[in-house]
């Protein structure tokens, strides 16, 4: 049942996932879930706040939990571990916001709060009366005698993301409002000096020592690219990813069983072990293989630079798999096929939702997800990367693959993509 604005409940657990649904078709705009962790009202740092571009808070006790789509119904969630919010915070406060559009055009807008351990609802608001807001807070979570209530706020913001950040002390890459710029100065009139009687000789007051230094500020950047089936592909110079790192990020979860309210009721298991690869060829024809499997961890520093950082097991947002590119050797390739292999806990990526992001060290985030599979795949194109003049294009592919019997999902891959390597078995 849904809780009326301005109610609020106790919160009798502390481990909660928090699902923001909707849903989704033509004009409908794009819709994320934010957290920020505040004291008397605003936040400490910019660390405080939870979003897509920033999707852990440094103590584990927020954390974006990805996307997961079913049908026309689409759920955003958040992990919360009420144990681990440092004492200091008095308020979580729980929001959403528009992008393309504004919440009138958002149908069935809603947040629910669960006890992960359980699968139970803990509380349920459903916004009802947006209109030409572009950011919402939806409810919050706060301290109330040594324990958590949830409060449903359903208050609504025409500035979207941006703005709603600002309010509770954010600092974004560009100002809110610009500032007009100053009208020049007009130069004094001055009247011509009397011919002077004698030399001066007083020396000039000494000058006042410059003001020190403001602290740098590293703003909080707002900006993304979604890649999807109508806009597949993004170029990342114009992005502003020409130079740095480029991290790919994937995390996964098991999907469950529909809950009948767009949401989903079990996380992966615990021996499910995804792989994230990369095929790259080189300018010089140079060509090979970074994956866990065989130790093919790669290079950042040196061909190929690429670097595999680990092989997880857990899938988590914060951690997952990730490979690195060096975006400072971008001439040096010529294409690089990003690509996810399931090793165990799953014979298909039907029934498994994933998340990729490719986040440039300088530039927007680059997502997409992986929840369309209809096919028995234990193999998985996400993106390739191909080098067009001083620029790398990213394409999303999101292609599931069928291995014929006895080939390897590598193999598989390679073929459908004309690599042309010779592979043998390996373990890790």
């Amino acid at each position: 049942m849904s809780m009326p604005k301005g109610a609020n409940v106790p919160v009798p657990t502390t481990v909660l996932r928090v699902e923001l649904g909707r849903r989704t078709g033509p004009g409908v705009p794009d819709v994320d879930a934010s957290a920020l962790l505040l004291t008397g009202g605003k936040v400490r740092s910019d660390a405080d706040f939870v979003f897509y571009n920033q999707p852990a808070h440094p103590s584990g006790a927020v954390r974006h939990a990805g996307r997961r789509t079913a049908g026309d119904r689409v759920t955003d969630t958040l992990d919360v571990d009420l144990a681990r919010v440092e004492g200091a915070v008095e308020t979580i406060v729980l929001a959403a916001s528009a992008d393309g559009g504004t919440f009138g055009r958002v149908p069935d807008l809603y947040i629910e709060v669960r006890d992960a351990a359980r699968d139970t609802v803990v509380a349920r608001f459903d916004s009802r009366d947006a209109t030409v807001e572009t950011a919402f807070v939806l409810g919050e979570l706060y301290r109330r005698q040594g324990g958590w209530k949830f409060r449903a706020v359903g208050q609504g913001y025409d500035s979207g993301l941006e703005g709603l950040a600002t309010d509770y002390g954010i600092t974004v890459d560009e100002p809110r409002h610009p500032a007009p710029p100053a009208p020049a100065p007009t130069p004094p009139r001055t009247a011509p000096a009397p011919p002077a009687a004698f030399p001066a000789t007083v020396p000039p007051p000494p000058s006042a020592p410059p003001p020190p230094a403001a602290a740098p500020v590293s703003p909080v950047r707002l900006s993304k690219v979604t890649l999807t089936k109508a806009a597949p592909s993004v170029s990342l110079a114009k992005q502003g990813g020409t130079s740095g790192f480029l991290r790919v990020n994937l995390n996964w979860r098991m999907r469950g069983q529909p809950s009948g309210r767009g949401g989903f009721g079990r996380s992966a298991p615990a021996d499910l072990d995804l792989d994230l690869c990369a095929l790259w060829e080189l300018a010089d024809g140079r060509k090979g293989v970074v994956q866990a499997l065989g130790n093919a961890f790669g290079a950042l520093h040196q061909p190929p630079y690429i670097h595999l950082d680990g092989d997880d097991r857990t899938g988590a947002v914060a951690t997952g798999e990730n490979l690195t590119v060096n975006l400072d050797h971008r001439q040096d390739f010529r294409r690089i096929l990003v690509f996810v292999t399931i090793y165990e806990g799953a014979r298909s990526f039907a029934g498994l939702h994933a998340t990729v992001t490719l986040q440039p060290q300088h530039g927007a985030p680059v997502d997409f997800s992986l929840d369309e599979c209809t096919v028995p795949s234990p193999v998985c194109a996400l993106a390739l990367l191909t080098r067009v003049g001083g620029d790398l294009v990213v394409q999303r592919e999101a292609r599931y693959l069928v291995p014929e019997p006895g080939v390897s999902p590598q193999r598989t891959v390679d073929r459908a993509y004309g690599w042309g390597m010779h592979w043998t078995p390996g373990r890790k």
